[in-house]
């Protein structure tokens, strides 16, 4: 079977886009750890797919795929992708579209400089919503804070979902913070019985914050567009940060504007897409090999 595709990224978090309205797609997880494999395959931190809505008013369908084959609920930097792809493919000739997600829907729309902005909706602070066992972790001095207990230390972790769940804490310096270390200890705790993506955040300003994201199923990628909004969501909560106005975030790719105005409101995300290549590979019927 010859499956084409697109490789994109967003800010560096790259991504292989695959049009299922037109070619049929259906692979195994072992076959979709085997594309995003980055020696064996065409390497991605995420595989996203492009389906056909499946109800009225909405134009598309989209599913995100981990480097590790499983799918997962959103992805932010996917999401520009995604409509830049669907414009470019002349899949629609729209400027605005909705699309259904996992866990509900998104709006993207094409500015007119060529970046995207994606309606991510009203993040949620509740335990069941991530999910988050609060009885493995203890309560800060503030609403949707915990104290996350780790072999050495605990973590400092403000919970929200964001479609995805996320576990943000707050470093003097973010260039510093043990990433590597911290990140897959707080993905596997067993308070999130889903895992999380781990975020570590530097606030420079009440509007600009230093960004770097330990992402589930990938580990860390150079942005997180979900982790960029649960972050800038995070410090409003914990008043460190203006709440109804640009947050300029820096992440290792690059930069993002989040804005949300508060509590039920939705978060705003801008940012780039970009289009790298297109090509077609070919998937064997027995399948792909997914390297351990």
């Amino acid at each position: 079977m010859k499956l084409k595709f697109s490789k994109m990224h967003g800010l560096g978090n790259d991504f292989i886009v695959i049009d299922a309205t037109r070619q049929r797609v259906e692979l195994t997880r072992e076959q979709w750890r085997a594309l995003a494999d980055r020696h064996f395959g065409i390497g991605a931190d995420q595989i996203l797919v492009v389906e056909s809505a499946t109800r009225a008013g909405i134009d598309f369908r989209y599913r995100i795929f981990n480097a590790d084959g499983g799918e997962v609920e959103q992805c932010g930097n996917g999401a520009r992708c995604f409509v830049r792809f669907v414009r470019d493919q002349g899949l629609t000739g729209k400027d605005r579209i909705r699309v259904e997600t996992l866990r509900g829907d998104i709006e993207p729309r094409m500015e007119a400089d060529g970046r995207v902005t994606v309606d991510m909706g009203a993040p949620a602070f509740d335990p069941a919503a991530l999910p988050f066992d609060v009885s493995r972790a203890l309560p800060a001095d503030t609403p949707h804070r915990y104290l996350l207990p780790l072999p050495d230390s605990a973590a400092d972790i403000t919970i929200v979902s964001m479609g995805n769940p996320h576990a943000v804490q707050v470093v003097a310096d973010v260039d510093g913070a043990p990433v590597g270390e911290l990140g897959p200890r707080i993905e596997c705790h067993p308070a999130f019985p889903a895992r999380v993506n781990a975020g570590f955040m530097q606030v420079v300003s009440r509007r600009h914050i230093r960004l770097r994201v330990h992402e589930r199923g990938a580990g860390e990628t150079l942005a997180c567009g979900t982790g960029a909004c649960a972050a800038v969501v995070a410090g409003i909560d914990r008043g460190l940060l203006d709440a109804d106005a640009p947050v300029r975030v820096d992440a290792r790719g690059g930069e993002l504007s989040i804005r949300w105005a508060g509590p039920g409101s939705p978060v705003f995300m801008t940012g780039p897409a970009v289009t790298v290549f297109e090509g077609s590979i070919d998937i064997p019927a027995a399948g792909m090999r997914a390297v351990e």
